[in-house]
């Protein structure tokens, strides 16, 4: 595949930076703002399952250094408290960049013991730019539409095919948001959340974050650190690698986690019928691949759409019956409805997906410098590709508008931090969206606080989905700030991993889990958190 590559077109694509912005140090040395945000007005918005929610907005400068400038409004979500003893905000994010928190608090509300629960008023936010909040990011309504072209750029002309689209991309968000692109970022993001604070009439915030969250949370924590009550970081991702590099360790890691789900196809090889060696299976998912890219299975699902499809299952293994189901179907009977509509219940982007992905780009692109050359990419990417090749190409290609983004990029902050209260952190050993590494680097930067390890865990978001160890530490952090002490330097308690899902009855193919089970506790968060971030 490197040989084949090198004979691509091998012009540096190089795109000037057309929007230009305050320098890193200036955003981030003066964090006090001179905006104060008025209190936010509380509206009912509750439902049957959350008769209590609450709904509001706050007001935020669109540039914090320009506090009497623009205004744009965040959308919030609020659970209020109920317990005599009160123990503040707890502000919730899901990650992404792009996901939307309004429903995660409710979710964090109902999923926590309830006389924890009740001692916090749960705060979920969209970011600026995200779902509710104005205004919301779309920069090309319809960009993943059917059917792309082949994501592996086995010919010069479906890597130029590819780039046309990334191209596009970028130039469409210059073209719609030149005035607020230099503004979607996580330093902006980290201000607009203590300007919530203020809003809330709070001193100091309690913090739980998931994926994305949890780089969301350390930037506050070292902007903010004497506002900082409490912090639960989930998932953990690594600050070494903001972002290129992040995206690199991700393509290995989610390949070793499609070859954990090959291995647990042949492990139920009764169910499948694929084979019971996972070199056999996996060369029949690849097969399948091959077959589709010829072939989309109802004009809907190529290549391109089937590594969407599966990538979820690199997420959440409770997905693993319905893409395996689905990969059975099409393998051993030729049948394409199921894998079409695991396509839709997985990998399908609609509206709030586009939403989701815009401001993923640009908060990810804006961040940090990303390679303008893109024979670095292409190089990068083949090398990864050879040895993990799931998802290596996609990968690339979802981040590739950072190649030709209009404005200039930031310098990642360092998140190392000796200011803070005890810190709490999860991390599963084997997290494909982010590697255990960073959980580890997150640990060593935040001096007093406490790894919590589910050992032999692939789930990306381990709290509050169905691993009663793990949520044991958790409820006892936001009971009375207790965390486990472990040897210094390693992890301070190991939690089992839960067992991984069994394969479905005919029965139950169509079936959520039963309410009020730990997987459906798991399906619902992931629900929340599978965004690509």
């Amino acid at each position: 595949m490197r040989k084949r590559a090198a004979v691509l077109c091998g012009a540096a694509l190089v795109v000037a930076g057309s929007v230009t912005a305050a320098p890193a140090d200036a955003r981030t040395s003066h964090p006090a703002a001179v905006f104060r945000a008025a209190g936010i007005s509380w509206k009912k918005c509750g439902t049957t399952e959350h008769p209590t929610l609450q709904c509001g907005t706050v007001k935020v400068p669109l540039d914090h250094l320009r506090p009497s400038g623009r205004q744009i409004t965040l959308a919030l979500s609020r659970v209020p408290h109920t317990a005599k003893t009160y123990q503040g905000p707890l502000l919730v994010n899901p990650g992404g960049p792009g996901g939307s928190g309004l429903s995660l608090a409710s979710f964090v509300a109902s999923a926590l013991p309830e006389a924890v629960a009740a001692q916090y008023d749960v705060v979920g936010f969209d970011p600026r730019g995200v779902g509710e909040s104005s205004p919301a990011l779309n920069c090309a309504p319809g960009h993943f539409k059917t059917v792309r072209p082949d994501s592996v750029p086995a010919t010069a002309a479906l890597e130029q095919a590819n780039l046309a689209r990334v191209r596009s991309y970028a130039a469409a968000c210059a073209k719609k948001y030149a005035d607020v692109l230099p503004h979607i970022d996580t330093v902006d993001a980290v201000k607009d959340m203590d300007t919530i604070r203020g809003a809330l009439g709070a001193r100091q915030i309690n913090y739980f974050g998931y994926s994305y969250g949890t780089y969301l949370g350390a930037v506050y924590a070292k902007l903010f650190p004497e506002r900082v009550r409490r912090l639960v970081l989930d998932s953990i991702v690594d600050p070494d690698g903001i972002w290129y590099d992040d995206n690199l360790q991700q393509d290995r890691a989610f390949d070793a986690r499609h070859r954990a789900f090959m291995a647990w196809v042949a492990r139920n090889d009764g169910a499948y019928r694929l084979g019971t060696d996972p070199a056999r299976v996996e060369a029949e998912w690849y097969g399948m691949r091959a077959a589709l890219a010829l072939k989309p299975a109802a004009r809907k699902v190529g290549a391109s759409e089937l590594e969407d499809t599966f990538m979820p299952g690199g997420y959440y293994n409770g997905y693993w019956p319905y893409l395996a189901q689905a990969f059975a179907a099409y393998v051993k009977d030729g049948k394409t409805g199921p894998l079409v509509e695991a396509y839709e219940d997985f990998g399908a982007v609609d509206a709030a997906g586009d939403n989701g992905y815009s401001v993923y780009s640009a908060v990810q692109c804006r961040d940090a410098a990303w390679p303008r050359d893109w024979r670095q990419w292409r190089a990068d990417t083949w090398a990864v590709y050879d040895k993990a090749p799931f998802m290596a190409w996609n990968n690339a290609w979802y981040n590739a508008p950072c190649a030709f983004w209009p404005t200039s990029a930031e310098r990642p902050v360092d998140i190392a931090n000796r200011d803070l209260p005890p810190v709490l952190l999860f991390q599963a050993s084997d997290d494909a969206a982010t590697p255990y590494e960073g959980g580890v680097r997150v640990h060593h930067l935040l001096k007093g606080s406490s790894l919590v390890v589910e050992e032999g865990g692939g789930n990306h978001g381990i709290t509050l989905s169905g691993n009663s160890c793990l949520d044991e530490h958790l409820s006892a952090y936001l009971r009375d700030g207790t965390v486990p002490r472990g040897p210094a330097g390693g992890a301070d308690a190991v939690c089992r991993k839960v067992p991984d899902p069994k394969p479905l009855n005919a029965k139950a193919s169509a079936a959520a889990p039963p309410r009020g089970t730990g997987a459906a506790r798991g399906a619902a968060l992931h629900d929340l958190v599978r965004f690509r971030g």
